[in-house]
């Protein structure tokens, strides 16, 4: 009976745990339909200023300003990964964590001084469990990043950028490009150009388009270029979002699955455990009655 009893207890410690696994998968289908519904909608927005700075980049000598130009000087880069405050969310942050970790590597060969800002709890552990300085740390972030939030951070890159202290600034982060599909990636958000030109690749109507600058080009291009800078920084954390949501789902329903699986073993051994030890009762009291009878 003891080996019935033991399969029976794990069986129904296994469907507790199912209970779990199955709750976290429909939370995280819930949050994954609004982070995405909110990526969606910025990202048609990102898509279309990207596709105007390119133009402006485009335009050369016409038009100027510090985010648009290409630097050569190599005194300081920075670079941003986006990990998740917690786990259960399979590879998700492992693998941000070992293109953040390569790219870091680069970055620190290649420029004089290099700034490591890291936004998550799994990005903070790692970086502290080996020793890897921090200028910067963000644990304030979830399912759903808020825009002022961002626009503290991106203003910092950008007062760094512009006083000359940093020549480059790159996010690593899990980008959506669909349900099915979600890839981790390094993108340069600065110099500006390099990114309006892989943004702009989406939106060839706009390559050939012509702008007339009222009041003037200097006053345009010092609102639209900024922002064009925060909004794309603020897409790099809703992808991230989507993409942590996504990674969430999958774990808990291949969890969820695997505990269907096992739950049916175990009623299958359990079954046969019990149908064994009532056999041998039933074997044990005919024994004893014959004795009896004898």
């Amino acid at each position: 009976m003891a080996k019935a009893r033991a399969l029976d207890k794990r069986r129904k410690s296994i469907r507790n745990i199912r209970k779990i696994t199955r709750t976290m998968e429909l939370v995280a289908t819930a949050q994954f339909r609004r982070a995405m519904e909110r990526a969606v909608s910025a990202g048609a927005y990102t898509q279309r200023i990207a596709a105007m700075v390119a133009d402006l980049a485009r335009a050369g000598a016409s038009v100027s300003h510090p985010l648009l130009e290409e630097r050569q000087a190599k005194n300081g880069a920075a670079l941003l990964v986006l990990t998740a405050n917690r786990g259960m969310c399979g590879g998700y942050n492992s693998s941000i964590l070992r293109k953040g970790h390569h790219r870091a590597d680069e970055l620190k060969n290649d420029y004089e001084k290099f700034r490591l800002l890291v936004s998550g709890k799994r990005g903070i552990s790692y970086a502290k469990d080996r020793g890897i300085e921090l200028t910067a740390s963000y644990d304030q972030f979830n399912d759903k990043p808020q825009y002022e939030d961002v626009v503290k951070i991106a203003d910092y890159i950008l007062s760094e950028y512009l006083a000359g202290k940093i020549d480059r600034f790159e996010v690593a982060y899990m980008k959506f490009i669909s349900v099915s599909k979600q890839v981790p990636v390094v993108e340069t958000l600065l110099p500006l150009s390099e990114l309006a030109s892989d943004e702009a690749e989406d939106a060839p109507e706009s390559k050939n388009a012509e702008y007339e600058f009222l009041p003037s080009p200097e006053s345009i291009l010092e609102e639209i270029v900024p922002t064009a800078f925060r909004v794309k920084l603020f897409k790099c954390f809703l992808d991230a979002a989507v993409g942590e949501q996504i990674a969430r789902r999958v774990a808990m329903k291949a969890a969820t699955d695997n505990a269907d699986s096992m739950i049916s073993i175990l009623t299958t051994t359990y079954n046969r455990a019990r149908q064994g030890q009532i056999t041998n009762e039933i074997i044990e009291v005919v024994s004893g009655a014959s004795a009896l009878q004898g």
